[in-house]
């Protein structure tokens, strides 16, 4: 038999999760609220992208060329990270928010992207998941060979549906 060290609940005792107590329902409102200001997710530029006509922001690959080659979303423009302080002015439109993704969660190019763009004055979302979401999500894209559309990832996309529902 197994006994605790405490009569607390499981719950003030060692949950990792609560450990930590959540946000009064203002402060977490006020922080996902700005998350959204801050991020898109590769299902909603995808919709944007594929409801035809101007989507009102441009879709920005800011991975190495060699990584560009390998596949892009088709209508992006590239612009490497390390470039985008001296060549963000004479390829963009202040005036057009910026979506920047690089190749995906574990990698923070898009982040160092987004941050440069808007210390040159532009309105940055980035797109999480990156490329790796939008080709796991079964979203067209574009190699040097032509386009392409992998199946969609079960674990990342519904099987069998448009959309996810969120």
């Amino acid at each position: 038999m197994t006994t605790t060290q405490s009569n607390a609940p499981l719950t003030q005792q060692a949950n990792p999760v609560l450990r930590v107590p959540p946000a009064d329902p203002a402060g977490a409102a006020a922080y996902f609220g700005a998350s959204l200001a801050f991020h898109a997710d590769v299902s909603d530029v995808a919709a944007a992208l594929s409801a035809g006509g101007d989507p009102g922001f441009v879709v920005l690959d800011s991975r190495s060329t060699e990584s560009w080659d390998q596949g892009h979303i088709p209508g992006a423009v590239h612009l490497p990270t390390a470039l985008v302080p001296e060549q963000a002015g004479q390829l963009l439109d202040r005036s057009v928010p910026v979506v920047t993704y690089c190749w995906g969660p574990g990698c923070n190019g898009a982040t160092r992207a987004a941050l440069a763009l808007a210390r040159l004055g532009f309105q940055v979302k980035e797109m999480l998941g990156g490329f790796e979401y939008w080709a796991r999500e079964g979203f067209e894209y574009e190699t040097w060979q032509g386009r392409t559309v992998r199946d969609a990832d079960p674990l990342t996309a519904p099987a069998g549906a448009d959309d996810c529902g969120c």
